[in-house]
């Protein structure tokens, strides 16, 4: 249904990392399940009543708030597509995280209440009425929240959105709760033991996690999340592809919501090229990233002696001893300036975010096992942290 609605709503409809298409995308699947979680609440209301279920009410008035939820996500979606202005000029993209938490509160919220609802009949328990539409009606929602779950989840996949991943999240625990409400049916029409309440008790708990996974989820990009990594290894593959690019590092991913990334990094190249022609093969390489990957680049250009055969010698050497110490670190803008009495060995070194050894450990123990094997080499070392 999502790909026969797609060919009629949204133009290019393939093209995911395009923010039209990601937000149309987004429109779309909101509104169809905003659809189908108003069918599925006013079936399992009516089926609820019929029976006396509080655990089919319960999962009824979650579908009603799955309802309200994709409602949120689909004017975060709205509005994450609106251009940029004046006061706010890198867009407005992280409305859809905002909306997404929004969500998550709201489902948290539903599950706190059915946790009372669910308590106040394990205390005082009611008959229920098992008839056969109850159950023909639970395996339909299980069906079709399933479908949700599926749907949502290649979708979210496929434009890379954190609201939709955490819908196709929230669907699937719908179908496992619902799953757990037609058990209690089955083992008051078999046993005659009413569990009502208990499997209550379980459906609140879906719901509560599901909220929990969705906030989660949701508010990680707002913090500042680690970017994808295949989306740093195309940043790298795309750049690496020219020739002139010796390599690259301080890679940075600026997340302003779908549609809305910004990329700076430093290329090394050949110190020795002209700079014009330097400069050109930069702004092709920034205007690629902008095509393939829909987003704006600063490049920063830091020339190397590639053609140094001593030069390279020694940065061969030096890669080796810093690895020695842990594999992680690397080493980049190594250059090598020779005094009549020493030799300064200049470079920065790029370690993880949760490093176990402090900036200043770092530079003495590199220094030391230098020192170990060239006696008349010092080193000036810059550490940075990796972003990516």
């Amino acid at each position: 249904m999502i790909t026969f609605l797609s060919k009629i709503f949204i133009k290019d409809a393939k093209q995911y990392r395009n923010p039209e298409v990601h937000r149309m995308y987004g429109i779309v699947c909101s509104i169809f399940g905003i659809f189908l979680n108003v069918v599925l609440f006013v079936t399992k209301l009516l089926a609820g009543l019929a029976t006396g279920s509080v655990a089919i009410m319960a999962d009824a008035f979650n579908n009603l708030s799955d309802a309200g939820s994709s409602l949120i996500t689909l004017v975060g979606f709205h509005f994450a597509g609106m251009q940029p202005d004046k006061e706010h000029p890198f867009g407005h993209g992280r409305i859809e995280y905002i909306a997404g938490f929004l969500v998550a509160v709201f489902i948290i919220l539903m599950g706190a209440e059915l946790v009372q609802g669910s308590v106040r009949k394990i205390l005082h328990p009611e008959q229920i009425a098992v008839s056969r539409t109850a159950v023909f009606i639970l395996l339909i929602s299980i069906a079709v929240k399933l479908y949700m779950a599926y749907y949502n989840y290649q979708i979210g996949k496929k434009i890379d959105s954190a609201a939709m991943r955490a819908t196709a999240a929230d669907s699937l625990s719908d179908a496992v709760a619902t799953t757990v409400v037609l058990i209690a049916m089955v083992v008051m029409a078999v046993t005659d033991i009413n569990i009502d309440g208990f499997c209550g008790i379980v459906v609140s708990a879906f719901v509560l996690f599901a909220g929990y996974r969705a906030a989660k989820e949701t508010i990680s990009p707002l913090l500042g999340s680690k970017p994808d990594p295949g989306f740093i290894h195309k940043i790298y593959e795309i750049v690496m592809a020219h020739d002139m690019i010796v390599g690259i590092h301080d890679v940075i991913v600026h997340d302003y919501g779908p549609g809305r990334i910004m990329i700076s990094l430093h290329a090394e190249v050949p110190g020795k090229e002209d700079v014009f022609l330097l400069h050109d093969l930069i702004d092709t390489i920034e205007a690629e990233l902008d095509t393939e990957l829909h987003c704006e680049s600063v490049i920063h250009m830091d020339p190397v002696e590639s053609d140094n055969d001593a030069v390279m010698a020694m940065k061969e050497k030096v890669e080796e001893l810093v690895t020695e110490i842990d594999a992680c670190i690397s080493i980049h803008d190594f250059r090598m300036v020779k005094a009549d009495t020493h030799t300064n060995l200049i470079f920065d070194v790029l370690i993880p975010q949760e490093f176990y050894m402090t900036e200043a450990e770092i530079k003495t123990e590199i220094q030391k096992r230098i020192w170990e094997k060239y006696p008349r080499h010092h080193t000036v070392i810059k550490v940075n942290k990796a972003y990516v």
